[in-house]
């Protein structure tokens, strides 16, 4: 087949692409910027334009599959429907493959790329051979975002943004957590537990929900389809669990979300037969992901730093991982430099961020200005949601806002040796980690 990604640049995207050049079929792709992604997957033999044209548009493909952030009015969207060649949303195309599979879906409003990667490691290790879509890089894939295995298991990351995940055909799903996110399309966290809700009827009769017993949400989503799907088997996790103390022991990963973490995949290890003994001596190998508390040995000019890159950008995601950083770096000064992640979510949740910022202990906080997101910012708001209000409301000695282009000169500036320097965000914050 003679296949064309649209939006190739996407980190689910990107997988899908690299799942079909792993079957043998032709692929191509365009994306509106050159990244590491395009030129990996461009490695792999896709042919990358970069800039949407209609000429991408070639009258023999087969198919053209588009990320969610293209619009109808799309060059190459709008010349593959006058072609009438067939065309599909990625989550369209990745529930398609979840058919053809013993489809393991891992969702959550957070810790959902941490555990699908957990868990995809945790296989590997155990000889199951599996395929994983997973939305960052992992080191042991090779350090990319995919996984080809050979056997009947698919592994991937179900997200919940654009009600995705409702396309996608499960026999396991774990839900790490039900929270106030996406409100830019969900609107009200009603819709979002009603969301999960739906992704989880989907399961079978004989399906398992392996899910977080402390999220009081999903103790109610639990049991009200308990109700409706009796033969539903029904694995919870929680951070009083046995396990709990001894997985904390052998993380290497800090914090108690990446606890959490360990146990949702302990538990589908079980469902799969996998014994424990394998199961905790992978899980004690981890060592993180991509801009998941990233630890790496950091210079600002001659001063030795320890940088930490991290893609926190919901106010929860936020705490969980400056209370690991102030866990495990108890004497050093700690430096959190957040860049918010679109007008629309600091909007919606400006009271959170001011609440978590004033909450936690670091000695530092500087917020830079607002990563815009294409396709999903309303005028009206961006007109009055800046980092610069935030940083005033938070109203802290500590918490200053430095405008982006000022930010490396100002870090180089005052941090110190032995400091800790936390790049957040989910936006192109991690070119100033890259500086570092």
């Amino acid at each position: 087949m003679k296949i064309h990604f649209i939006g190739l640049g996407g980190i689910g995207v990107s997988s899908l692409a690299q799942y079909y050049l792993a079957k043998g079929n032709e692929v191509s792709g365009s994306d509106l910027a050159a990244s590491e992604i395009t030129e990996l997957v461009k490695q792999k033999g896709a042919k990358i334009y970069i800039g949407n044209s209609a000429e991408n548009i070639l009258p023999d493909l087969d198919l053209v599959i588009y990320s969610p952030a293209v619009k109808p009015g799309n060059l190459e969207f709008k010349k593959a429907k006058e072609l009438k060649i067939k065309l599909q949303s990625y989550p369209e195309a990745l529930g398609e493959l979840t058919k053809e599979y013993y489809t393991i879906a891992i969702s959550g409003s957070h810790g959902k790329s941490t555990t699908t990667a957990m868990l995809g490691i945790l296989m590997q290790d155990a000889g199951l051979d599996p395929t994983v879509i997973v939305g960052t890089k992992v080191k042991e894939f090779g350090d990319t975002n995919f996984r080809f295995g050979k056997s009947k298991f698919l592994v991937i990351e179900a997200c919940e943004y654009d009600s995705s995940f409702l396309n996608y055909f499960p026999k396991i799903v774990v839900v790490t957590n039900v929270d106030k996110e996406h409100l830019d399309f969900f609107k009200t966290f009603a819709n979002v537990k009603k969301a999960f809700k739906d992704f989880i009827m989907r399961l079978p009769e004989d399906g398992f929900l392996v899910f977080s017993s402390d999220d009081k949400n999903l103790n109610v989503i639990a049991r009200s389809i308990a109700t409706k799907q009796s033969g539903l088997r029904l694995l919870r996790f929680a951070h009083n669990d046995k396990n709990a103390g001894k997985l904390k022991k052998i993380l290497k990963v800090p914090g108690k979300h990446n606890v959490l973490n360990a146990l949702a995949v302990l538990q589908v290890a079980r469902i799969l037969a996998v014994p424990d003994k394998i199961s905790f001596k992978s899980l004690s190998n981890f060592r993180g992901t991509w801009r998941r508390f990233e630890i790496q040995d950091g210079r600002a000019g001659n001063k030795k730093i320890i940088l930490i890159s991290d893609y926190a950008h919901h106010p929860n995601e936020i705490l969980a991982t400056l209370l690991a950083a102030r866990e495990r770096y108890s004497k050093n000064k700690i430096w959190c430099v957040f860049q918010p992640h679109q007008h629309q979510r600091t909007h919606y949740l400006f009271n959170d961020f001011i609440k978590v910022f004033k909450k936690v202990k670091i000695d530092k906080v500087i917020l830079t200005d607002i990563y815009d997101v294409a396709g999903r910012e309303v005028k009206e708001i961006n007109l009055k949601i800046s980092s610069e209000l935030l940083a005033q409301k938070i109203n802290r000695k500590n918490v200053i806002y430095c405008a982006t282009n000022k930010l490396e000169d100002y870090v180089k500036e005052n941090i110190k040796s032995g400091d800790v320097l936390i790049v957040m965000g989910a936006g192109d914050i991690y070119k100033l980690a890259d500086k570092f």
